[in-house]
């Protein structure tokens, strides 16, 4: 499926060990959308700005990618497209190497830069990274076609950052495109989200995730069939998920603790919620404290669905918000993260209370 990342240089939206999502050749389990796609190019009617949206690790990022790769390996990507079946392009060309290597003069990616000194990856993409980026809509192309940005991921936008992107986004020059991948899509800003093409992505199969596992390589693809099968068939459809078990040293995984926490709200025993920030406030469980921001916003907007009254709804909402100003505040000053988990936790115990 992918060929191997050869740069050892920490990515904010790659899964530690395993390759880019650049690197894919073959876009896994979104065939419907993959022809959408297809047709919108070759039909001459080409948004110049998309969102990709889903739970994180279902093949956003790949989307993204494949779609930017079409674009800039073709010269006329509306023919190319009338022939084409997929969005499968070829890597061993010049803008294939060029995209590989981050190095193709009509491409640019914003996201979260890494910390050199801190050895940390920065909490939010700043508005100078961001405007730095964006300077590539004014340069002329540089192989004479279109020009591609990619945002991963938009929720990571703070307010200055997004205002810059909703700058390009209204006025957007000649083939040009913008490909935003958003785990939250109501999180991003609405005059983005109001201009931009948006897809919802379904999670995989648990077919597909292990598919998606045996094309990674070493050491994920090399994992026993079995495990491999078992983590898919746990992932909810996100490979990522599935990664994380696999990468785990044993049964009690950090990602089977959530799972257990999140199953038992609004009250889970003492015992499990000790363990649960215990876990994540081990060193190395920046992927874990994502997943359970995400576990946890899925928990709350669940029940703000379900609620029969508009009020009941807002207050679930409200307790949303409370609860990822906690966690991110947590993340981007450093606090005690065992803290910051019984805090969350107890404000969703409050929260159930009061309903």
């Amino acid at each position: 499926m992918s060929a191997r990342d050869k740069d050892d240089a920490p990515e904010s939206d790659a899964f530690p060990g395993a390759p880019h999502p650049r690197f894919a050749t073959t876009l896994i389990g979104h065939a419907s959308a993959e022809r959408d796609a297809l047709a919108a190019l070759s039909e001459g009617r080409m948004p110049h700005a998309w969102l990709f949206g889903g739970p994180e690790g279902i093949g956003k990022a790949t989307f993204a990618w494949s779609l930017a790769r079409f674009v800039l390996a073709n010269p006329d990507p509306t023919k190319a497209a009338r022939a084409a079946t997929s969005l499968a392009t070829p890597h061993d060309t010049q803008p294939g190497r060029l995209i590989d290597r981050l190095a193709h003069p009509d491409l640019a990616l914003v996201r979260r830069r890494y910390d050199e000194k801190r050895k940390v990856f920065l909490t939010q993409i700043s508005a100078d990274e961001t405007k730095d980026k964006l300077t590539l809509f004014q340069r002329t192309s540089g192989f004479g076609g279109w020009r591609v940005c990619i945002v991963d991921c938009a929720e990571d936008l703070n307010v200055h950052s997004a205002n810059a992107l909703l700058k390009v986004i209204e006025e957007p020059p000649a083939r040009s495109l913008i490909v935003l991948v958003a785990h939250r899509i109501g999180a991003v800003l609405p005059t983005i989200r109001s201009r931009c093409r948006k897809v919802t992505l379904a999670p995989l199969s648990g077919a597909d995730v292990g598919a998606v596992i045996g094309g990674l390589g070493a050491p994920f693809a090399d994992r026993p069939a079995a495990d491999i099968a078992h983590a898919a068939a746990a992932s909810k459809g996100s490979v990522r998920e599935a990664l994380r078990r696999l990468a785990a040293d044993d049964g009690a995984s950090v990602g089977a603790i959530i799972d257990a926490a999140i199953a038992a709200l609004p009250h889970p025993p003492a015992a499990l919620a000790d363990r649960l920030a215990d876990a994540l406030a081990a060193k190395g469980a920046e992927d874990d404290w994502a997943a359970l921001e995400i576990a946890l916003a899925d928990w709350t907007i669940a029940r703000a669905r379900g609620a029969s009254a508009t009020p009941k709804r807002e207050e679930w909402l409200a307790l949303w918000d409370r609860v990822r100003a906690i966690l991110t505040e947590t993340e981007a000053i450093n606090l005690d993260k065992r803290l910051a988990v019984h805090a969350a936790l107890a404000e969703i115990e409050s929260a159930a209370a009061a309903a």
